[in-house]
């Protein structure tokens, strides 16, 4: 009976290990600061982040698993809510909206956000109602490969794109996958 009991607690630890282990390698917690994406996403709300949906494999034993663009699975998409480290070397990360992906043409007038992608379909950016100036940049602009074009949902507050250009691939951590405090904000991102 003792051997069997010393032996569930072993396979419970190391089991528990194994999962916590697991989770630090492709998890981040974040802490949102600041109101750039609201109603989105709130000051003291907490996100987990999904640092491994885009892990990139350009070099080394896992190149073979990388497509075209370097990534295992998939790059960041059109709408997705990301987690990058700034321009600048500024020490906190910032977490924005994917505008425009590699090749797309961004431009801003009358209030509004329009994407153009790479096949000449334009659409029309509608993750807020706020109306979009352009901060003094000149438009239309198109992305180069390996960067993104990104901003806030709170379009009249927020650091972004607009202000100091393109998040390179290199520099995104993850995606906001889940926010799990306060429990009202309890949910999935896309």
């Amino acid at each position: 009976m003792t051997r069997r009991l010393f032996r569930d607690i072993a396979e419970t630890l190391i089991t528990a290990v194994l999962v916590f282990i697991a989770l630090q390698l492709t998890t981040q917690s974040r802490i949102i600061d600041g109101s750039s994406m609201f109603p989105t996403l709130q000051t003291g709300q907490r996100l987990l982040v999904n640092r491994f949906v885009y892990a990139r494999a350009d070099t080394g034993p896992l190149g073979p698993l990388a497509g075209d663009d370097g990534y295992i699975f998939h790059g960041p998409a059109r709408g997705d809510i990301i987690v990058f480290h700034p321009p600048g070397g500024n020490d906190a990360d910032f977490v924005k909206r994917v505008i425009g992906l590699p090749g797309d043409t961004v431009d801003i007038r009358g209030g509004a956000v329009y994407v153009t992608d790479i096949d000449g379909v334009t659409v029309r950016e509608e993750y807020t109602t706020q109306t979009t100036s352009a901060q003094g940049g000149s438009y239309p602009r198109v992305v180069p490969e390996g960067q993104y074009f990104v901003l806030g949902d709170n379009r009249r507050v927020s650091n972004d794109s607009r202000s100091w250009g393109f998040v390179m691939a290199d520099d995104v951590v993850g995606r906001a996958w889940v926010s799990y405090w306060p429990l009202r904000s309890l949910g999935l991102y896309r």
